[in-house]
């Protein structure tokens, strides 16, 4: 019997990554493909230019692709090319978010809120269309994943969206304020050679006036690029600040392991040793340090973007 090998397809080469379903490789030798899938948007780099090409010829014989060219627009994120690597943006939907507020000739402020300023659920009137402020509040937390600045006023005013007050809208507005000051402001994917990874971590135990649970911050670097970062509340409240600190740092490791596996699937494997630095406040010893603003998980996409721009070089 004599059986014919059917062909294989650029496609069918490529793996699926183990640490998220929509990520695809194929690394080899000599070259590297990467593909990520979100719905119907695809974001497609490697080093070799007719590997490309066959795949973007077989994706567009079997789904009718359009190719739009190198990347500047993915999710909602701007990307520009810059002289130390990329700039990764949402210029247009800031200026979308002021124009819709009609903040886009407010007097700019050049800092965020203050985070010792703690608002609580009943202070002040409420707001005569609270939909308003859930709106606001809605598109801030979109804007998070390249502010990681405002990342602890949204995760403060995102407590009271049931029943917004005045003194709520106003520190909201106040964000606005500072978002007008350069609402092209990013982060940069920075395109020097360095491959270690850093991990920030912060808590403070009575952060919260209303629920008294510690609030978690972290901030993760890749070299010199910021790959993600978080600032949320705890589950529970702890019983004291050295627990704070443990659930904190706990939160901070398992996101550097996931974040360690997943540039492994993309061919970059770090395997020098992860610096974790914590922030430790001594009650009644140490002045008290203001509790810094990380942001939440920033879209696992920049992080594949900025691998592919290390090892594409």
């Amino acid at each position: 019997m004599v059986c014919k090998a059917l062909p294989v397809s650029p496609f069918q080469r490529l793996l699926p990554c183990k640490n998220d379903s929509s990520l695809f490789t194929k690394i080899t030798a000599s070259s590297i493909i990467i593909l990520v899938v979100y719905v119907d948007d695809i974001l497609l780099a490697g080093d070799n230019g007719q590997e490309i090409a066959d795949l973007k010829a077989f994706l567009d014989q079997k789904f009718r692709i359009k190719y739009l060219g190198s990347v500047h627009y993915f999710l909602g994120l701007e990307v520009s090319l810059v002289e130390g690597g990329y700039v990764v943006h949402q210029h247009k939907y800031t200026k979308d978010i002021l124009s819709e507020f009609h903040y886009q000739d407010a007097k700019p402020v050049t800092t965020p809120p203050d985070p010792q300023n703690k608002l609580h659920i009943d202070s002040g009137d409420p707001i005569s269309d609270p939909s308003i402020y859930r709106l606001l509040i809605g598109k801030l937390n979109f804007l998070q994943h390249t502010r990681p600045d405002i990342s602890f006023s949204v995760q403060h005013l995102s407590q009271f969206l049931v029943s917004p007050k005045v003194p709520h809208m106003l520190v909201a507005l106040h964000v606005l304020r500072y978002l007008a000051n350069d609402p092209a402001q990013g982060i940069l994917l920075s395109s020097s050679s360095n491959f270690t990874l850093n991990a920030n971590s912060d808590s403070d135990c009575v952060a919260c006036p209303i629920s008294r649970r510690p609030i978690t911050g972290y901030y993760i670097l890749l070299g010199d690029s910021p790959v993600s970062w978080k600032s949320k509340k705890q589950p529970t409240v702890s019983l004291s600040s050295a627990e704070a600190e443990y659930r904190a740092l706990r939160q901070v490791v398992a996101e550097v392991s996931w974040l360690l596996r997943l540039l492994a699937d993309i061919g970059l494997s770090i395997t020098s040793h992860v610096s974790i630095f914590v922030i430790v406040k001594l009650l009644y010893i140490l002045p008290e340090i203001p509790f810094s603003m990380s942001a939440p998980n920033i879209l696992k996409w920049i992080v594949i973007m900025l691998g592919m721009f290390f090892l594409l070089g």
